[in-house]
């Protein structure tokens, strides 16, 4: 036999598998769709839509309920970035209460600056602007930030000693930790 020869009966070999094959394949599913009735076919085609329906239900109520979570925390947070670039100016108020005047002008025009300031204060405080609590409490690495670490008596190991810069919170989430320093 030729080599041309030998190729065209391995072909004709294989095709002869392929339509074995083929045809127990259409005999097998002959066999399922005589075993099914058409009641059954659409008693199928009905679970798998009934399925199909309910991931999707499930699928658009996670959906509904991810977007309402976004827009809860998008309002409760709306002045994040606000209240972040006023801290500077609260600090600077702060220190410009600190000022001892002598003149009687200057006193009164710091007893106007208390009261602007107070007027600010409860204004961020109805927003839910919180000061994080410092000296005396605990050092908590997720409220405080320390800075410096003393000898002090009277005071517990790793209990906060002096606060250095206020820290503060938005609601639950903290905008800038408290600077302390804490004792050894």
């Amino acid at each position: 036999m030729t080599e041309k020869e030998t190729h065209t009966l391995e072909e004709e070999t294989i095709e002869a598998k392929e339509e074995d094959v083929n045809t127990s394949v259409e005999a097998e599913v002959e066999e399922i769709q005589v075993e099914a009735s058409p009641e059954e076919v659409l008693k199928q085609e009905v679970a798998e839509l009934n399925n199909r329906l309910l991931r999707v239900q499930a699928d658009y109520d996670n959906f509904r309920r991810r977007s309402r979570e976004e827009k809860e925390a998008a309002a409760k947070y709306r002045s994040q970035t606000v209240i972040e670039a006023l801290l500077p100016v609260i600090d600077n108020f702060e220190r410009a209460l600190l000022v001892k005047p002598e003149a009687e002008e200057a006193k009164s025009l710091l007893q106007g600056m208390e009261m602007v300031y107070r007027q600010f204060q409860e204004s961020l405080k109805n927003e839910g602007i919180e000061v994080i609590e410092t000296v005396g409490q605990t050092f908590d690495p997720h409220l405080h930030q320390a800075v410096m670490q003393v000898e002090e008596e009277g005071f517990e190991s790793n209990q906060i000693v002096e606060e250095l810069q206020k820290g503060y919170k938005l609601k639950d989430r903290v905008l800038r930790p408290a600077m302390v320093k804490v004792n050894a």
